[in-house]
């Protein structure tokens, strides 16, 4: 989401890159209160215990849902949606506020600013990734490699899909990943995969994908949260991750396993 302003930007730098696209009838730039005017909303539902998700209906962008995980020194607003309304803005407040602000990758920084400006909410990005805000924010604090912004939280910087991509770690009961689209749970929420960009099917190279799989490898989780509703690896997940990350290498080197 672009800064306030009386007209539309020029152009739309993260619709250019090649990890995105412009469709062939050009950008469609707007606002959020013809948005609003629309009908569109934000939406929550549980995604697990003191985990609520918000999405907006009908889906903007990438369609993505962010999640707001709760803990006991406060809580953190996860991939946030582009768009909020007040009913949205409340819900979360009554479940505790947000102290911290965080997105997996630029394509979900979502309304990060106006998100963080309504709750009193810090910003934290990985610095790689820092110039892809398109509204600058005194809130904004920089980080490398991991990062711990409340107890029980932390971010990790995998790189891969950009190379400040990152992935959030629950460790609460077995553990849970919210990965976003840097690690990508499969229509069938059995699988995981990864893609340097999803829409227009490019691959993302072995060595990027080993360097996501040990940037996590010694977390516990056994849940996958990826962006999207219902999409969640329930139960083995990091085992999943450990077998699909060599299956899908297995393919990049031009074989064709079994999947056992």
């Amino acid at each position: 989401m672009f800064a306030p302003a009386t007209s539309a930007p020029d152009a739309c730098p993260i619709c250019v890159d090649e990890r995105q696209y412009v469709p062939p009838t050009g950008p469609d730039f707007t606002t959020r209160a013809a948005l609003a005017a629309e009908g569109f909303r934000v939406v929550t539902r549980p995604v697990q215990d003191r985990v609520t998700g918000l999405g907006a209906e009908p889906g903007i962008g990438v369609g993505h849902r962010g999640v707001l995980v709760e803990t006991e020194a406060g809580n953190l607003l996860w991939d946030p949606p582009v768009f909020l309304d007040r009913d949205a803005v409340a819900e979360v407040e009554r479940l505790g506020g947000a102290a911290v602000v965080a997105s997996s990758h630029p394509h979900m920084y979502g309304a990060a600013v106006e998100w963080a400006d309504l709750l009193d909410a810090e910003i934290v990005l990985p610095e790689a990734d820092e110039p892809w805000l398109p509204w600058p924010s005194t809130r904004v604090r920089r980080w490398n490699g991991t990062l711990s912004p409340l107890p029980g939280l932390t971010l990790v910087q995998t790189g891969g899909h950009f190379p400040g991509s990152a992935v959030l770690h629950l460790a609460d009961g077995a553990g849970a990943l919210f990965t976003g689209d840097t690690i990508m749970v499969t229509p069938g929420r059995d699988r995981v995969t990864f893609l340097y960009s999803a829409p227009n099917r490019l691959p993302l190279p072995e060595r990027l994908v080993r360097r996501v799989v040990e940037a996590v490898r010694d977390l516990e989780f056994d849940t996958i949260h990826g962006g999207w509703w219902d999409l969640s690896v329930r139960g083995n997940a990091r085992d999943v991750l450990l077998r699909d990350a060599d299956r899908y290498v297995s393919f990049l080197r031009g074989d064709l396993p079994k999947y056992g």
